[in-house]
This record gives C-alpha cells, structure tokens and sequence, in this order.
C-alpha cells in the first residue's frame, strides 16, 4: 500500500511540482495551499508524512510541526525552506522535524529525504502495533484470576500502576511474577517505553555487572566495544529483576545507589548518566529473612519494598486451576495444529487435586505434554503424567510444601486438606467410597470439600 503524504506550501507553483514527482513515484499525495486546512484533514485521513513549507500565511511551518508533535508524534514532519532561512530549519529540527529541505531543491534530494520518511514512518507504525500486541497479550486481562488471592493481585496491580513507586513482588517459582511485572507496565504511563528484564540467578557477578550497567571499551578482556547496559536500554521505561535475592553484596550497594541518584557508570568509565527508569523486582526467598541473617541490605530491601505484591501458589488458588488448564489447552492446540476439545472429568479431578509444587509453570508444562500425546480428542486421566495420579506423592508433596511460618491450626488445616485430597484421588473421587476411607460422614466430606476447593463426584 502506498505512502500517504500530506504537502502544505502556499505557493501553488511547488504544490503542483510535488504532487507531480510524487505521484510519479507511486506515492499517495494530498496538496494543500492552506496549513490549517492540512491540519483539519490530520484528524479525518490517514497520512504517514508531512512536507510542508516553513513560511506560510496563518500558520508557518514550524506551527504546523509543533501542533503535529503534540497530536501526532509518530508522523515524521519534513520542513522545506528558503536557502536564506537555514537558522529557522535547524530549530525546526532541534524541536523534532524529521529533515529539512532547502529551496530550490533537487529532485534527487528532495526524495531520498522523503523516502528515508516514508521507512521511518513505517518502522513507527510497526512499534506501535508491537506494543498493542504486547499490551493485548501481557495486559492484566491475560492473568486468569478468579479466586480472592489473585484478585487482590490485580488490584494491587491496579493501584501501583500509575505511580513511579518501586514495586517488589514475591512468590514461589513458577507463579508468574514475570507476567504481573509485565501487567505494571503495560497498564503504566510508561506503557508505551521499555520493557526491559534481567534474571540476576542466570548470570555471573562480573557478567550481570555489565549486563546491568554496561562498559566502555577496553574496560576488561573481550570489551572491544562500548556498550550500553540495561538500565539505560531501560531509560523512561521499565526494568524487571528478577531472582533479585541473589545479587552480590557488592551489586546490591551499586543498585542502592541507582535506586537513589538515578544515575549510572559504565564498568571501566567515570562518566554519570542520568536514567528514569521504574524498578520492578522479584524473589522467591524471604528477603527480610535474609537481612536478619545478613544476606542482604536492609537499606535496600526497604527501598525495594516500597508496594509489595504477593502471588499465592496454585494449589492455594484451586478455583483458577480449570481456567488456566483451558487457557492452556487452547494454546497448544493451536501451536500443534490438534484438535483436542477439553479434559475429561476424571481428568480435571486430578489436575485441581495436586499439589503443584512447579505452580503455573509445571501446569503448562503438564497440559502441553497432554496436548501433544493424548490419544483422542479429550484429554482423559490415562494422559496424565504418573506424579500427578501418585496419592502418596501428593500427600508427601503437600507436607513437604508446608511453610515453615505456619502456626499449629493453620498447619493441621494444611495437613487435613492433603488427606482429603489422597483420600480422593485413591477413591477415583467418588465422595461415598472417600468419606469411607476418612471415617467421616458424607456430608461433613462435603464440608470439607467446599473448604479445601476440592471436588468429587456425588456417588
């Protein structure tokens, strides 16, 4: 599809000479005497560039350009001047116009300066669909979150989004901090700048020191070239640490200080940079425990804490399970070109029954595995793997999973519901034969059923 480019010049001698080598390009054009009447047409059509000229009545051209930089900011203004009014040009171009282009022109000039538009403008509209699709698919809406736990979740996402505050969240493995992180920005101001990530576990001090800060050329051995680290990549935007509990006492007092300066030096450099970045940070350790045992920085952690946001394992949002299965499902079916409808009850049974020690993760993993061997289109219990039908695994897992903080009630609740649980599964979860196995009455297994987020079928 063609280019369209709106021209704005009171001399209708040029409007009708770049209409002309512009059509004949192949380019769309809309040729107009009047600014004013080019900026009304902005809000009604589709233009990818503007060439307007700089001394006009009305409006001049840097008039036109400012009012475009506010409204429209992806469209690139190209600015076309008299050879005696290079100064006005150049503030043109300090205050954002795309080039400028001298009159009389040449021809050969005039388009190449148009044609590197025309690509610059593509690139634009590309990165803003990039970020709507990204903003479509890590938006708080891709977080399945119907229990009380995660919905508490996505307010405290919604709260924290609009301000500048650090944020830390903390969660088991697998429980998808990555995708909260991703939530904040995508619902922040600064939705529409970087979104940057580091796992400070993946890699080495030395390595991540560079990784994070950058490093100028000939700083240590292989640096052949400067490079930029990740906090200026994530200038105006959004930098996500995760596995932030494992940086190295050293890391941590550098970090401390971004954190409160807002500045950075390359390894091997001694010049500051500003940067405006908004910290996220995630951990699946206690940090406060590790400060109590002198692992990690008190000013820091304090620093990091200032909005925390706690994800709850699956096996303690059971409610969540069948929609996330679904959501998988649908996914990887798509991916493995399957047709592959659902879960059977049976099946379903024993996914909201396990543990999940791996959380949202290993439930991915698990449903994929499914999607790929399951041998009709339902995914039955036979298509699971063996741990998630093994009782005694899950009973063992469950205690296992216990946290250590727990008081006496809250644990005895903990261990209660991992029996009701084995005693399901090893009843084929039919309620009559698991009362049974417990010594309860059918009713007060339903109680209990309803308070664990458990099912069975009423046989």
């Amino acid at each position: 599809m063609p280019a369209n480019i709106l021209v704005l010049d009171d001399e209708k001698n040029y409007l009708l000479i770049l209409e002309s080598i512009l059509e004949d390009e192949g380019y769309g054009v809309t040729a107009l005497s009047d600014p004013e009447m080019g900026l009304a047409y902005l809000e009604e059509s589709e233009v990818d560039i503007i060439l307007t000229d700089m001394k006009m009545p009305k409006l001049t051209g840097q008039d036109v350009l400012e009012r475009c930089k506010k409204a429209y900011p992806h469209i690139p203004v190209l600015i076309m001047t008299a050879f005696g009014s290079i100064e006005a040009a150049v503030e043109a171009m300090r205050i954002g116009a795309f080039d400028y282009i001298t009159k009389p022109f040449a021809n050969e000039e005039m388009l190449l300066s148009v044609s590197k538009a025309v690509q610059y403008a593509a690139t634009q509209r590309e990165n803003i669909r990039l970020k709507r699709e990204i903003l479509d698919r890590f938006g708080k809406g891709n977080i399945i979150a119907r229990g009380k736990g995660m919905q508490q979740v996505m307010d405290m996402v919604d709260r924290a989004a609009p301000s500048r505050s650090t944020v830390l969240i903390l969660g088991e493995s697998g429980t998808g901090k990555e995708l909260v992180a991703r939530a904040i920005h995508a619902s922040s101001p600064r939705r529409d700048e970087p979104f940057i990530t580091v796992n400070c576990m993946a890699l080495s001090p030395g390595v991540l020191e560079s990784e994070l800060f950058g490093h100028e050329k000939g700083s240590f051995t292989g640096a052949t070239a400067m490079r930029k680290g990740r906090f200026e990549m994530a200038n105006k935007g959004t930098l996500f640490l995760d596995e932030i509990g494992e940086l190295t006492p050293e890391l941590q007092v550098k970090l401390l200080r971004v954190l409160q300066e807002h500045q950075i030096e390359r390894v091997g450099g001694t010049d500051t940079f500003d940067v405006d970045i908004r910290i996220v940070a995630a951990t699946n350790k206690n940090l406060q425990e590790a400060v109590t045992r002198g692992e990690f920085r008190e000013d820091l952690f304090y620093r990091l804490n200032v909005v925390s946001i706690f994800l709850p394992p699956l096996r303690e949002r059971r409610e969540d399970i069948p929609l996330l299965a679904a959501h998988f499902l649908d996914k990887y079916t798509k991916e493995n070109q399957v047709e592959i409808t659902g879960f059977t009850g049976a099946a379903m049974d024993y996914l909201t029954a396990y543990e999940w020690p791996g959380n949202v993760r290993q439930l991915e993993n698990v449903v994929e595995r499914c999607t790929v061997l399951a041998r009709t289109e339902v995914i039955d219990a036979d298509d699971l793997p063996p741990e998630i039908k093994d009782e005694e695994a899950q009973f063992k897992s469950a205690v296992d999973l216990l946290p250590s903080q727990l008081n006496l009630a809250e644990t005895m609740d903990k261990i209660e519901g991992a029996l009701v649980r084995r005693a399901l599964v090893k009843s084929d979860f039919v309620q009559v034969k698991a009362a049974d196995m417990l010594g309860l009455s059918k009713s007060n297994l339903q109680y209990k059923l309803k308070k664990y987020d458990l099912m069975g079928r009423a046989k």
